[in-house]
């Protein structure tokens, strides 16, 4: 048997285990999946679905997953932590942090895996390597990502000299963000407007206000709606980037981040190891191993914004 056979039938055997209940009846775990909404967790769901397959983990007949997403509505999201604690899941995985948040505020004895900003910043965990209670995950956005993002921002446009960025007014990690990209900017001597969104009908009054403030760029949280912001920054020819690729691939001019498939493969891994009888409280907080540059190049030609070739170069995806 080829050893990716055999680690397929092992997980296959470990999951069926786990199931087994009294009187010899087989219990399917029950993974819940509880997501904001913001950034769109489909292609989150791809990566989770294809890492627990890797894994050995049938949906339907190992594993089941009972998907919730609030759809960028924070008390809807509390409404359906609560809903995936009664339906007494085994696990609930969270994206992004304001999930984590809401699942914990819903449970402190089901194991929670978030996918999202600073997990120590934010309060979730202890430390990131001892996370100490029901919580552990993947940290994918960082403050340093986001001063990364400010880089990018100025590779492209060196001369820039007012930067906005855009912060989900409900999401704990995105005022920690804020905070430290406008320090960073303050070392550059760039002036900063952070605002924070409640509610996607605020950003076309958010656009009309950059512009009248003239804005040189426009730095995006990903708990916020990207098609929706994107297709605002291209129609007022502002360049804007963020910390996610879905921005990206949604028509936002670039991003640096990290891959979601892979981010999400790494929580399905985390998952298996609940399964097994890991503690939460003992799986360090894992960080990604390798982030991505993305240049939309045919927004940048849609607001006249030469991208420097440098930069083409170095980009691991280039949309055309």
């Amino acid at each position: 048997m080829r050893r990716r056979e055999f680690i397929a039938f092992l997980g296959r055997a470990v999951a069926g285990l786990l199931a087994s209940g009294a009187g010899g009846q087989t219990r399917i775990p029950k993974v819940g999946v509880l997501a904001f909404g913001y950034p769109d967790p489909s292609a989150f769901l791809t990566g989770l679905r294809d890492g627990l397959q890797h894994l050995g983990y049938e949906e339907g007949r190992s594993v089941e997953l009972i998907i919730r997403s609030a759809g960028g509505k924070l008390s809807t999201l509390f409404s359906l932590a609560s809903e995936l604690v009664n339906l007494e899941v085994d696990i609930i995985v969270a994206l992004p942090t304001t999930a984590g948040i809401a699942a914990r505020q819903a449970t402190t004895e089901i194991p929670i895996v978030v996918e999202g900003g600073d997990l120590e910043a934010t309060g979730l965990v202890t430390s990131l390597a001892h996370p100490g209670g029901n919580v552990t995950g993947v940290s994918a956005v960082s403050d340093d990502v986001a001063t990364k993002s400010l880089e990018l921002i100025l590779e492209m446009l060196p001369a820039a000299r007012r930067i906005a960025m855009l912060v989900n007014a409900d999401s704990r990690f995105g005022a920690a963000m804020l905070q430290h990209v406008q320090a960073a900017a303050a070392l550059r001597k760039i002036e900063t407007r952070g605002i924070q969104i409640g509610e996607a009908d605020e950003l076309e009054a958010v656009f009309a206000a950059l512009d009248e403030w003239k804005a040189d760029a426009l730095l995006v949280h990903p708990a916020l709606p990207q098609k929706s912001i994107a297709v605002l920054a291209l129609k007022h020819r502002l360049p804007a980037v963020a910390p996610t690729s879905i921005f990206c691939e949604a028509g936002g001019l670039a991003s640096y981040s990290a891959d979601i498939k892979v981010l999400a493969a790494q929580c399905g891994a985390i998952v298996d190891k609940i399964l097994k009888g890991r503690k939460p409280s003992e799986l360090p907080v894992e960080l990604p191993t390798r982030f991505r540059i993305a240049v939309n190049l045919q927004t940048a030609k849609a607001i006249g914004l030469d991208i420097p070739p440098t930069l083409l170069t170095r980009a691991d995806e280039v949309i055309e």
